[in-house]
């Protein structure tokens, strides 16, 4: 069972790329995307998406955030935000429900220049480690999505570069450990605890792509029980169309 996650950065803008043909060659069973900037209905769905069903969380803000899942099985229940309004007005979250796990969707908020959201950032990350280490209390949870923080200094490019800019600040990096250390695994690292130059976003800046010059920021995560049921996980660097890349795990 093949669940692909990527921050699209615009689903209409993807669509125009090399979305439909990546969807057909890949055919996962759950597809997850971030920062679609849509609501369901501006965005024509291709026939390549016919045989999924369809969950959208849109941001109030038109044209921002927003998170959708494409899944072949239908689930047995999906909700929408943490339950928090402050934090459920950006379309951040989607958490479906299936007969053997609860997979959440997640678009987490960037920090931002000069760390200035830094605060709201924290308390989000605070709501999110409650919600799934809440669900994982009734079944195995996999979180994915561009949870925009590298980790370790292995997960970008120029670490001491980047020390106190957003998505690797000392406090970042902190509390995406205490959401691991709520009970969840990141299944790459665990599969690939020393692989190098393996990320997820490139600045468009200054040729950062080509030059591999990136952050590990996309993950997929699962309750650590479940990691026995996690066969690989991997990054597809690949695949074109936005600033991020696709990441993927097959369970097996």
């Amino acid at each position: 069972m093949k669940l692909i996650s990527w921050n699209v950065n615009g689903i209409r803008a993807v669509l125009a790329k090399n979305f439909c043909e990546f969807v057909a060659t890949e055919r996962p069973e759950i597809l997850c995307l971030q920062e679609t900037k849509a609501r369901p209905e501006q965005v024509p769905l291709p026939l390549e998406l016919g045989g999924y069903h369809a969950f959208w969380s849109s941001a109030e803000k038109p044209g921002y955030s927003g998170v959708a899942v494409f899944t072949r099985e239908k689930p047995l229940d999906v909700r929408e935000g943490l339950g928090i309004g402050e934090h459920d007005k950006e379309g951040r979250v989607l958490t479906l429900e299936y007969p053997d796990f609860i997979l959440v969707n997640v678009y987490t908020p960037n920090a931002q220049d000069e760390l200035r959201r830094l605060p709201y950032r924290l308390s989000w990350d605070e709501a999110f480690r409650i919600h799934v280490a809440r669900e994982a209390l009734r079944k195995p949870v996999i979180f994915c999505g561009d949870l925009n923080v590298a980790h370790q200094e292995i997960d970008l490019a120029r670490p001491r570069e980047n020390r106190r800019n957003p998505g690797f600040s000392d406090e970042e990096r902190a509390s995406f450990s205490s959401l691991l250390e709520a009970g969840f695994t990141d299944t790459f690292r665990h599969h690939y605890p020393d692989k190098t130059a393996a990320y997820s976003w490139w600045s468009y800046r200054a040729g950062a792509r080509q030059k591999n010059v990136g952050w590990r920021i996309d993950y997929f995560a699962v309750s650590t029980p479940f990691m026995k049921n996690v066969a690989d996980a991997a990054i597809l660097p690949h695949v074109l169309g936005s600033d991020h890349c696709p990441v993927e795990i097959t369970l097996g």
